[in-house]
């Protein structure tokens, strides 16, 4: 399988690809090879910054004679006018590396900044549930978006299709029920050696007892209301952990949380968050 690493790498140099083509003439026409100066990243919003281990890359991977100096670390909480880093050497390469670092710095700090927000709240209304993000992705970026959301404090719920086994509606139908669903899973991982996690989604008390039945290490507790969440975590009585999931949003989300489900999944942390505004600028 493909290192993390190596998928960053590759995200880069698509990137590069698809900003600089055959150069950027903007840069070449007016900025001499040989000019030398520095540049600072600038938060202009309230928010938790992430990205800046990316963003080091980014940079050596494009010019590795930059000289990058850091003055604030991932998942630390920033306000408007403060300097995140400095960054030292060929203009032209400075004016080259900007947009992508912003776009994955903007991003990722919006996500973390989302993830803190909702995490907050629900320690702030006295619950022990934890955020947990979605597959739900913007393609080549999930490895990045992931980490945003980890260091917002909230946490993966797998990264992938390889990490994790989760039966949805979809495959409970095609397996022909719960019962089949989960008890195939465990036959696959006995005969392929895998140690997987598995979870499984239930629509109704019906299936939330079969899948009880059938064992497995969480129950996703797919668009209940809150008040069927409670009823539901006393059935489940810590025999394996929850999760509620299905157009929860930061406005609603309480009432599950205190219902006393392990966790919750948004998929908005992920598709629908705001970047943090931020800018790359010269400095004298």
């Amino acid at each position: 399988m493909i290192s993390v690493e190596a998928l960053n790498d590759r995200l880069i140099d698509l990137a590069f690809s698809e900003d600089i083509g055959d150069g950027d003439h903007t840069t070449l026409c007016c900025i001499p090879a040989d000019e030398i100066g520095k540049s600072k990243l600038l938060i202009k919003e309230k928010g938790i910054v992430a990205g800046v281990a990316i963003a080091k890359k980014i940079f050596a991977r494009f010019d590795d004679t930059l000289k990058v100096t850091t003055l604030i670390e991932d998942g630390t909480p920033v306000m408007p006018g403060d300097i995140v880093m400095t960054v030292e050497g060929c203009v032209q390469s400075l004016l080259q590396t900007e947009r992508l670092m912003l776009n994955v710095m903007q991003r990722m700090s919006g996500i973390a900044t989302m993830t803190h927000r909702y995490q907050q709240a629900l320690i702030d209304a006295g619950t022990k549930t934890r955020v947990l993000d979605t597959r739900k992705t913007t393609p080549g970026m999930r490895m990045l978006e992931k980490e945003a959301v980890k260091i917002g404090g909230g946490m993966n719920h797998r990264i992938g299709l390889f990490d994790m086994i989760l039966l949805k509606d979809n495959h409970v139908d095609f397996c022909g029920g719960i019962h089949n669903a989960i008890s195939r899973a465990k036959a696959y991982c006995k005969e392929k050696g895998k140690d997987l996690k598995i979870e499984c989604e239930v629509r109704n008390f019906k299936e939330l007892e079969e899948a009880l039945a059938e064992g497995c290490d969480r129950i996703m507790f797919d668009n209940f209301t809150p008040e069927d969440t409670l009823k539901a975590v006393k059935i489940v009585d810590g025999r394996c952990e929850t999760e509620s999931s299905g157009g929860i949003t930061f406005d609603t989300m309480i009432p599950y949380a205190k219902a006393g489900v392990d966790f919750i999944s948004f998929g908005a942390l992920t598709h629908s968050c705001k970047g943090l505004d931020m800018s790359f600028k010269a400095m004298e």
